[in-house]
This record gives structure tokens, sequence and C-alpha cells, in this order.
């Protein structure tokens, strides 16, 4: 199975996609775990996105979608995955289906973990991270909706969208997630 874990900032993205991860018995792609290892790498393309990291800025499309077309291409994903922080932008969506096109591997389906704002904030305060300033929180969750609800539209007319509601206990989630795609836990 091949799915796009898709959601705001506390909605629960990473929760889900370790526990799907270990009941398929799939792999969870970060990006950020992406990032942190292609500049560590002392790659040209990882040198390169350090330079916008370091100062705070998004690493371009045309980038990161060379650093998953190289992560889809590893072995361990031969089995499926999850992608977990990617796609960001529509953009970047359709980039993403050429590719899987190219590598001929086909997206299941976007899973988007729908919680309301003030969820969204309480739970990122509660995670006790230093960025995790309600100004921050809250700049965050705009740009999670100017960015992702082209990205929601995107799959939703290519019938790739499963919405579920995450606002329950992350097991309930669970629970919601496998019966939305159609299997038992």
């Amino acid at each position: 199975m091949r799915l796009v874990m898709l959601g705001g900032p506390g909605a629960g993205k990473g929760t889900q996609s370790q526990k799907l991860s270990l009941d398929l018995q799939i792999t969870v792609i970060a990006t950020g775990d992406v990032l942190r290892k292609a500049m560590t790498s002392a790659s040209p393309l990882g040198e390169k996105a350090r330079e916008f990291v370091e100062k705070g800025e998004l690493v371009p499309d045309e980038m990161m979608i060379q650093f998953m077309r190289d992560r889809l291409l590893q072995s361990d994903v031969n089995s499926g995955w999850i992608l977990e922080g990617y796609p960001r932008t529509s953009f970047q969506a359709e980039e993403l289906d050429f590719l899987l096109d190219d590598l001929q591997q086909g997206l299941d389906w976007a899973i988007y973990l729908q919680v309301s704002d003030s969820l969204m904030l309480a739970r990122s305060l509660g995670r006790g991270k230093v960025d995790d300033q309600p100004e921050i929180i809250q700049r965050r969750i705009e740009m999670f909706y100017s960015r992702t609800i082209p990205i929601l539209e995107y799959y939703e007319y290519k019938k790739r969208l499963l919405t579920v509601q995450a606002e329950a206990s992350p097991e309930e989630v669970e629970q919601e997630i496998f019966q939305k795609l159609g299997l038992s836990s």
C-alpha cells in the first residue's frame, strides 16, 4: 500500500503514520528525515538543500522531487510506503504523481486527518517543543490551510482522498483509517 498522510500541525500525522507502518509492514518516509539524511551525506544536492534550510527557507520543489525520487528507489519501500510531510503544495502533489508513474508506483490513497483549529493548537502546545509557541503555531495553521486545501482538492478530483475525523483517540482514528481503507485491524 502506498499512502500520503496529510493534516495540520498536531493532527496526528506522525502518530498515525507510525501505527499504520507497524500494522501494514510498510515504510514511513518523513520529509524531515529525508532532508536531514541528505544534508549529512555530503552529496552536492544535500549541500544545496542545506543552504536553504539554514536560511529558514523552503527547499525548492525541483530539489524535493529529486530527494523523493532517490528515496522511493530504495529497497525498503518495495512493499509500500507512507509519505509524511510531502507533498506540501498542489504542485508537489502533481509532480509526485508524475514521479510515481515514472517509477511504476501508483498512489493508493491520500489520507487527510481533519481536526479543528483549536485542537491543532492545543496538541501542538502540548508537545512542548521549543518552537511550539501560540503565534508560531497559529501561523503554521494558516500556512497549512493556504497550502493544503488545493492538495485536498487535487486528490479529491483524482478520487484518491480519504478524509478521517481525527479528534478521537489515536486508536479510534486508526480504526477509522482501517475501515476507510477497507482493511480489518
